[in-house]
């Protein structure tokens, strides 16, 4: 039996509401162009890239893969709607409703909506489904604290540059002469790969929140989603003849960039100034590919790596914060 957190009736299809003239059901084929039109995301220039790349994934969708696109209908209008894009990984997104200049009058219809999400969302095998807002959406954090949501994570979104790194105040100074050396990571077994990134991600700073949700399997295809060249551009890191951590980057070529993914060192292998040597070779990398910028997202309590970012010039240009409803189920161990 569900959790029936808000009062809702239990999922059905179509979702029933005890109102006659108010009612969430899943979006009609035909009515897809007008739903997304109601989403928040098709109207705000800053999501208008991501939505879009989310619909160029959806082009050859099957209906059966629509089916987290949910509307609201009074008086047999059409007149709002709401989106759980599936993820590989088990996880999924969250793409909210329009809300226009008068919200009382559209109140009933935006928690409606938000109810049958969270329904719909808990019975399907989703671990982690998340929203993204600006730090500004004070009145959009509360609304999805209030339907259940958690508070996830805080990231700083950061860029700079390595077309200019070949000038000594542009490299970060190493406390060490022996040098890291990058490796393919598909040269790696898949077993070796996901032991690597668990080693990474013990103890580390970097979002513990969601690594304490999702497993390593699930990070990694949360990854290869994320980059579409994958994995072309992630290396296994060796020093002293042992791999000592991971770098994932991503190119970006629609914004003139690279994206540094993951870059992570083993637990034994940490506060030795090998941090340093790998923000360098990541920037190498990305300048040897001819970009002049690379970008990247940081738990905003992880203050090494800030530190480290801040020490070679990135400099902040947005900030997020991630909110989701989670599985209650346990995570699911890493294969040995």
């Amino acid at each position: 039996m569900l959790c029936n957190c808000f009062g809702v009736l239990p999922l059905a299809t179509p979702y029933q509401h005890p109102s006659r003239s108010l009612s969430v059901i899943p979006c009609p084929p035909d009515k897809r162009r007008e739903a997304l039109l109601h989403l928040a995301a098709a109207h705000e220039p800053a999501l208008q890239p991501m939505l879009s790349t989310a619909l160029k994934g959806m082009t050859d969708a099957s209906d059966e893969q629509w089916q987290g696109l949910l509307v609201s209908y009074q008086n047999a209008q059409l007149n709002g709607a709401i989106w759980v894009q599936r993820l590989p990984g088990n996880m999924a997104r969250l793409w909210l409703p329009r809300v226009l200049a008068s919200p009382s009058a559209e109140e009933k219809p935006l928690h409606m909506l938000l109810d049958a999400a969270h329904q719909w969302v808990k019975t399907h095998p989703i671990r982690l489904c998340h929203v993204e807002l600006a730090p500004q959406a004070a009145e959009t954090e509360a609304l999805v604290l209030e339907h259940g949501m958690q508070r996830l994570v805080h990231l700083d979104h950061l860029v700079g540059r390595v077309d200019l790194i070949s000038q000594s105040d542009q490299r970060l100074p190493l406390n060490t002469g022996a040098p890291l050396s990058l490796q393919p990571l598909s040269g790696l077994s898949s077993a070796e790969q996901l032991d690597l990134l668990a080693k990474v991600g013990r103890h580390s700073l970097d979002s513990p929140a969601l690594r304490d949700i999702l497993s390593v399997e699930e990070l990694l295809a949360g990854f290869y989603h994320q980059d579409p060249q994958a994995p072309q551009h992630w290396y296994a890191v060796s020093y002293q003849q042992a791999v000592v951590g991971v770098l994932l980057l991503a190119p970006r070529p629609a914004l003139g960039r690279w994206e540094l993914l993951l870059m992570g060192l083993t637990p034994e292998w940490r506060g030795q100034g090998l941090g340093r040597a790998l923000l360098n070779k990541a920037m190498s990398v990305a300048q040897q590919s001819g970009v002049a910028e690379i970008m990247l997202a940081v738990d905003e309590r992880n203050l090494p790596a800030k530190r480290i970012y801040q020490q070679a010039g990135f400099k902040s240009f947005a900030q997020q914060r991630l909110f989701a409803w989670k599985s209650e189920g346990e995570r699911r161990e890493s294969t040995k």
